[in-house]
């Protein structure tokens, strides 16, 4: 599949994207949530790896798109989009940028999607009652936030997953045994603890204790990581201040 950048926000994604909505909104009755799944799943063994979803084309939506792409997070962009009030008796499109409705809905969104951080999150439909400075400046505090991935820092995020995939092919091993296995290198006395709900999981986490990074491996990761600045608390600030108490 061909690549293309998104304007210049940083984002390469497959040339052909794919759009959520029609899978629950809009086109007559929604999709089998099982062959829903499955489509999404299939477009991305075909190459796709931009999907577009939004709240307004309902919960079940981006709860589809979450679940389906759970398993490839790391190597698909997901982008949704705000700017309607939801769940409304009367299924009205209503406008509703204010702020507060934004981290409202956000959250809700960050749930749906089972990320933490929305790859691509744009204003649906401009709000004409509220200012466009105080819906961007929302956006900004959600970025600050950790919420919204900041455009500045998606190359390097993209450049450390992909090192982590190149290096991961000459190991014959998994991206996420190759950062488990660079955790390890650090110190003798780390331990990491991931936690996974299924076993072919647990057999992939168990099996990074095998795998053996070079010096030269380290350093190419070390430089890529180099690169990306962290945005956003590990915690809420009041839960912060209980570590290392």
């Amino acid at each position: 599949m061909q690549k293309r950048n998104l304007g210049n926000s940083g984002l390469e994604v497959s040339a052909i994207g794919y759009g959520a909505m029609g899978l629950s909104h809009g086109y007559g009755p929604a999709t089998d949530k099982q062959q829903a799944i499955a489509l999404l799943r299939a477009a991305v063994e075909r190459g796709v790896t931009f999907f577009d979803t939004a709240q307004i084309y309902g919960a079940e939506n981006e709860e589809l798109v979450g679940e389906a792409l759970a398993p490839f997070r790391n190597q698909v962009v997901i982008a949704t989009k705000f700017g309607f009030e939801l769940g409304r008796a009367d299924k009205q499109q209503v406008l509703n940028s204010r702020p507060e409705h934004i981290r409202q809905v956000t959250e809700g969104s960050l749930q749906r999607l089972r990320v933490e951080s929305i790859d691509l999150y744009y204003q649906h439909r401009v709000d004409p009652d509220v200012p466009i400075e105080d819906v961007a400046g929302t956006v900004k505090d959600l970025i600050q936030e950790g919420k919204v991935m900041p455009a500045e820092n998606r190359k390097a995020n993209q450049a450390v997953v992909d090192l982590l995939a190149r290096i991961a092919e000459e190991k014959r091993a998994t991206p996420a045994q190759i950062a488990l296995a660079w955790l390890l290198a650090q110190k003798p006395w780390i331990v990491p603890i991931p936690g996974t709900t299924k076993l072919h999981r647990l057999a992939e986490n168990i099996g990074a204790a095998a795998v053996e990074l070079t010096t030269d491996d380290l350093r190419r990761i070390e430089d890529a990581v180099a690169g990306i600045t962290v945005h956003g608390a590990r915690y809420p600030e009041h839960l912060q201040q209980r570590v290392g108490r």
